[in-house]
């Protein structure tokens, strides 16, 4: 039997570096320092350059890039400038994404292309080019989709928006099977509603407060509600027998 290692080493991410997208706002934001205060040296991306200076200046461990998700001619030359920081990237975090309000006869041919695009087929891209390099290099890593309980419950947000999450939790099954053999392993962190600066507004609406009160726990969650679940997944060590894997956050939404 192996012996048993101590929690703080199985969430040790010394040597482990990330690519978090989304990450000068939000859950984003959350998931970069949460990732460098346990080791790994993290690469924030996003397109807010002054956000992503700040959060660079509160560890030596995160460095800013610049990213548009949706360029995908500017994929190939953002992962080398990412490694040019702090060496061979092991874990992506595809974080980055947007919401789309309408309902379904409301919908505008332009939201739900802009949803499905940054979405989906930005997770779909930036996960193959970064798979890719791992395949090349001969050296395992992780990738972590941020869905959402939406993708798995429909009434409690938009058409487009849940049709995204529920693909991307679909593309992490796939992504998982097809890259298993190569020790990549791909799972995904569904949360239910969480404050941040994209939802803030609606949770305090009473739309919202009436979802709130739907929700088992009677409360939306807090980004640091998400911390052990994204830890799980970075983590060899914790989850490295775990791929194709989803994960629900969500106070119980999912159940009501």
């Amino acid at each position: 039997m192996s012996p048993i290692t101590p929690a703080q080493q199985l969430f040790d991410l010394t040597g482990e570096v990330a690519l978090v997208t989304g990450a000068s706002s939000g859950l984003g934001r959350r998931f970069a320092k949460v990732l460098a205060a346990h080791g790994a040296k993290v690469v924030a991306a996003a397109r807010r350059t002054d956000r992503l200076k700040d959060l660079a200046a509160s560890s030596t461990n995160i460095a800013p890039l610049v990213l548009d998700v949706t360029d995908n001619a500017s994929l190939g030359p953002a992962l080398d400038e990412a490694e040019n920081a702090f060496g061979p990237l092991t874990l992506l975090v595809n974080n980055a994404g947007i919401g789309g309000g309408s309902r379904i006869v409301d919908t505008e041919p332009g939201e739900w292309d802009a949803v499905q695009e940054t979405n989906v087929a930005a997770v779909f891209h930036l996960s193959r080019a970064f798979a890719k390099r791992l395949i090349a290099q001969k050296a395992p890593g992780a990738i972590i989709n941020i869905a959402s309980v939406v993708a798995e419950k429909v009434g409690v947000s938009s058409a487009s928006y849940a049709a995204s999450k529920a693909a991307v939790l679909h593309l992490t099954k796939a992504q998982a099977f097809e890259w298993a053999k190569h020790q990549i392993r791909v799972n995904a962190i569904c949360p239910g509603y969480i404050h941040s600066e994209m939802t803030d507004d609606y949770l305090a609406s009473a739309a919202g407060l009436d979802m709130i009160r739907r929700v088992p726990q009677r409360r939306a969650g807090d980004p640091s509600d998400l911390d052990g679940a994204l830890l799980l997944f970075a983590s060899a060590r914790a989850s490295g027998f775990i791929t194709g894997a989803s994960l629900l956050a969500d106070g119980g939404l999912a159940l009501a």
